[in-house]
């Protein structure tokens, strides 16, 4: 993200948290007092989210000193610390939680984007993405995506054109929904949900380059990729979990849709501490 939308997202974040003042720190912390901390990773996965934990402090003390321990985007089993700040304490205490919160969220994605795509491995198929996200936060998360390894899809309703059951209805149908879009004259990607095999071949007769399988069971993506044979990109999408990715990769579809990178990943454990004085 530029420079200027993450000092705008962590703006919002301090005004919401501190507001008018951190009445617990203006109480118990001399205003002249310094200190350092460091951020530590306590559970396996993917930290990412460093520069909106920097611009948090910086926001609250341009003086802060902020030193990075890890590369972001790397898979680390045994965690550690992650981050070193040193500056005044009041800023420290203050930006504590806004930090912590966004460093747990995306790194809990990218943890989450991760794993998902360690579950696939080998079989050729390629995790996205979707909207499912947190309303102001889409960039940082699917950036957490991707930096959790798994690939971006659509970033709005803007870039591409994916055609879902309610447009298929009111435009008469799959087939005549991918007609129609395709000669609407933009080029984007353009995608159609099908739901059954007889919607697939109402795409691929309008001439879809992509097909979502929508909620269908492993044996029905099987058939289907048997019945594309090559003719269109495959993606399946709904219901899918950790647990079913392998098996669903094996069916052969080329790209596998998980809400859950962003809907539903748990956030990664994270925790600042003050270090003693010297």
């Amino acid at each position: 993200m530029p420079e200027a939308a993450i000092s705008e997202v962590v703006a919002r974040a301090l005004a919401e948290d501190v507001g008018e003042g951190d009445l617990t720190t203006a109480a118990t912390v001399p205003e002249q007092a310094r200190a350092r901390a460091l951020i530590t990773q306590k559970a396996p996965g993917v930290v990412f989210g460093f520069d909106l934990a920097d611009e948090t402090f910086r926001a609250l003390d341009p003086e802060v000193a902020v030193e990075r321990l890890v590369e972001e985007g790397r898979w680390r089993s045994d965690g550690g610390p992650v981050m070193g700040i040193e500056g005044s304490a009041r800023a420290i205490l203050t930006g504590e939680r806004t930090a912590l919160n966004f460093l747990q969220r995306l790194s809990g994605v990218s943890t989450m984007a991760a794993r998902c795509v360690q579950a696939v491995a080998g079989t050729g198929a390629v995790i996205l993405d979707t909207r499912k996200t947190t309303p102001g936060l889409r960039a940082l998360e699917k950036a957490a995506v991707a930096a959790g390894g798994a690939t971006n899809h659509r970033a709005g309703l803007y870039d591409a054109i994916l055609i879902k059951e309610n447009h298929a209805a009111l435009a008469g149908g799959v087939g005549e929904a991918v007609r129609k879009a395709r000669a609407y004259g933009v080029e984007v990607p353009l995608e159609v949900e099908c739901r059954t095999l007889e919607e697939v071949d109402e795409a691929l007769a309008a001439g879809a380059p992509w097909i979502l399988l929508d909620n269908m069971s492993v044996a029905q993506m099987r058939e289907a990729v048997s019945h594309v044979g090559g003719r269109a990109r495959l993606e399946a999408s709904g219901g899918v979990t950790l647990d079913t990715l392998g098996e669903i990769a094996r069916t052969g579809v080329d790209f596998i849709s998980v809400g859950a990178l962003t809907h539903s990943a748990p956030a990664l454990d994270v925790s600042l501490l003050l270090e003693p004085p010297a």
